[in-house]
């Protein structure tokens, strides 16, 4: 992986001369490479592209280093995250195909797959969303060095990065410094507009999204103890939003309810469409405010505001700190035995943490409160790497994102951002609170 750059020099890398040429002069084809942007709306990136070329081929790439296997023997991509890209996908098409244009995909390599378009359809510029990871962004050099004039766009966060009020490599260590200093100085931006006609040339027959079968994926079984029928796509994800914020009114009492356990509404349940981009977190923002000018502004308004700012930290964290971020040292990292099986399947013989692990093992989902004591339970009281937990999260978790997911493992391994180095959970405690008749445990130890 590729060394990550810090302060000025990551937000000037990209912004050669050429590229200031290249929003100066109407061009003829923009390829926009789709990554975590599964969306038309608030893309702007896609906005740009439509604005300063007469044509625009959406292209993303089922990358080959998504599906290799991770140390403990899974794969980086596991059965439900895979359903959820593939449905965020074909809706994104679907939407596609509506504006007279398609999604161009292709498997294996980016940067392969780029130049093979290029050379059916010469391009003038190739546009992508910037990422923060040092994988993410070898793969960006990548592209980079076809000699196709390329425009990075940074559209991940609430607050823009350069819209912070210190540099990258001055970014606080400690998330409440972080979080004041953005909410007294950021401002939120506006959301680009959704793209009308989108004139692109006709896709050929090797960019067609695969189907499931010819992907030949396992499919993922469908339990019916599922918190919530999860579908990948843009518009499943305003459907959802829509249903919590307006039909369901459950955002004013979001911090009351956030560290539930069973039932659809004690949380938004956005992340996974964040994690993909199907939503922006600025879209998610402007409808909290237009929700708190029609029904009520209170502390759960606020409160899933201060939740996409953790995400907005542990993002700008990694590019700050490159491949440190991972804190990891892979020589010494211990083979998966016999203890972590055990917590993988939920066959720990603790019950909550069992409960929990189950409901991640059946259907790629857990809730922040589940996700904080079972990775505890995993570093403390059995003593195991936290790597090997977050490898799993990595593989199951719908919502997997790289910089939260790795954030939050070494946050609780006490190895992270906190000024409090023992982030132990006493889980049976944990349980007495958040589950005092243990219905969620009932829920999901019982046979099936």
């Amino acid at each position: 992986m590729g060394e990550a750059l810090a302060g000025s020099e990551v937000l000037q890398r990209k912004m050669s001369k050429k590229q200031t040429a290249l929003q100066r002069r109407k061009m003829k084809r923009i390829l926009v490479w789709l990554r975590n942007d599964l969306r038309l709306r608030d893309n702007p990136m896609l906005a740009a592209a439509l604005r300063e070329a007469d044509e625009v081929i959406p292209f993303y790439c089922l990358e080959a280093r998504f599906f290799t296997s991770l140390t403990i023997g899974h794969s980086k991509t596991g059965a439900f995250r895979k359903r959820f890209l593939w449905e965020s996908l074909t809706d994104l098409d679907r939407q596609l195909q509506e504006k007279s244009s398609a999604l161009w995909v292709s498997r294996g390599n980016a940067a392969e797959s780029i130049y093979t378009i290029h050379k059916r359809f010469p391009l003038d510029a190739v546009y992508f969303s910037r990422e923060a990871t040092p994988e993410e962004l070898e793969v960006e050099v990548a592209v980079e060095k076809l000699g196709i004039p390329t425009r990075s766009f940074w559209q991940s966060t609430l607050y823009h990065m350069e819209g912070l009020p210190f540099p990258i490599n001055n970014l606080p260590w400690v998330f409440t410094e972080f979080r004041k200093k953005a909410e007294k100085q950021a401002v939120v931006g506006t959301e680009a507009a959704t793209p009308g006609k989108i004139v692109s040339p006709e896709r050929e027959e090797s960019f067609y999204l695969p189907t499931w079968s010819e992907l030949g994926w396992e499919e993922p079984g469908q339990d019916a103890r599922a918190v919530y029928p999860f579908e990948g796509g843009e518009a499943a994800a305003w459907k959802r939003l829509q249903q919590y914020f307006w039909q369901n009114d459950s955002l004013k009492t979001y911090k009351e309810t956030r560290n539930g356990l069973l039932g659809a509404d004690y949380s938004s349940k956005l992340s996974p469409w964040l994690a993909l981009g199907c939503i922006s977190p600025v879209s998610v923002y402007w409808e909290v405010k237009e929700y708190e000018r029609q029904r009520v502004t209170n502390s759960s308004t606020y409160w899933l505001l201060f939740e996409l700012l953790w995400r907005d930290f542990f993002r700008f964290t990694a590019i700050k700190e490159g491949k440190s971020f991972f804190r990891i040292d892979r020589g010494a990292l211990p083979e998966p035995g016999e203890k972590f099986e055990h917590w993988r399947l939920g066959e720990t013989g603790q019950p909550f943490v069992d409960a929990n692990m189950k409901e991640l093992l059946h259907t790629g989902y857990m809730s922040n409160r589940g996700r904080q004591n079972v990775a505890s339970y995993l570093v403390h009281d059995l003593k195991q790497h936290w790597y090997l937990g977050a490898q799993w999260f990595e593989s199951q978790l719908i919502d997997y994102d790289v910089c939260s997911n790795y954030g939050n493992w070494t946050y609780v391994a006490g190895i992270g951002h906190d000024p409090r180095k023992n982030r132990y959970f006493n889980v049976e405690k944990q349980a007495a609170q958040y589950d005092p008749e243990g219905k969620y445990q009932k829920y999901w130890n019982e046979e099936e």
